[in-house]
């Protein structure tokens, strides 16, 4: 990556091109289109009753962690990409429940096996997550979020890798569960989930 920046800030043998290089950072597609009315209700519902399904697991295991926590940092963000952009590639169930998986695994890894600082090993969590995700294509942003509060937050240490079960896997199929209910409730042919699940 950095041989690319400097082979384009390079140019051709002239000295450094600098303004093409700045020219890459102009966004040139069209804005985004108003969503319909429809999708907004549906999107905000879904949000609502998915974040509700991933408590409900937390709640009867009486899991010391079942407050908002994980709910905000990272199953929030989901809900975001579920039922807001459910035919975004990041949405797919693949990427939903393989990624928080993945990256909650990671996470609980690295506080176990780092004893580093917290930011450190936060930081650390968060980068082999990335690197996880995308070698099982299953990236899914709002991971991130789950190996960071599975390597940093004191009251999820003691759940172990029992956090990777509940609450990531179970609110991560929770959500998964509403966005195939609601998603594709709509009559609208442009609204369904997933666009593939493998």
């Amino acid at each position: 990556m950095l041989r690319g920046v400097a082979d384009d800030l390079q140019g051709a043998g002239s000295g450094p091109d600098v303004p093409s290089y700045f020219r890459r950072m102009v966004g040139r597609n069209p804005p985004v289109d108003q969503v319909p009315h429809h999708h907004v209700a549906y999107a905000a519902l879904g949000a609502l009753l998915g974040l509700l399904a991933v408590e409900v697991p937390a709640r009867l295991a009486s899991l010391p962690s079942a407050g908002p926590l994980f709910l905000v940092g990272s199953m929030g963000a989901s809900a975001v990409l579920v039922y807001g952009v459910p035919q975004s590639p990041l949405s797919q169930p693949r990427n939903l429940v393989g990624g928080h998986v993945l990256s909650a695994v990671v996470g609980v890894s690295c506080y176990r096996l780092l004893h580093v600082d917290a930011g450190l090993v936060g930081a650390i969590a968060v980068a082999v997550a990335v690197a996880v995700m995308l070698l099982a294509r299953a990236v899914h942003p709002p991971a991130g979020a789950t190996a960071l509060i599975g390597a940093t937050t004191e009251s999820v240490h003691p759940l172990g890798y029992g956090y990777v079960v509940t609450p990531v896997l179970s609110g991560s199929v929770a959500l998964l569960v509403v966005g195939l209910l609601l998603n594709n409730v709509s009559t609208d042919h442009r609204r369904h989930y997933p666009t593939r699940w493998w």
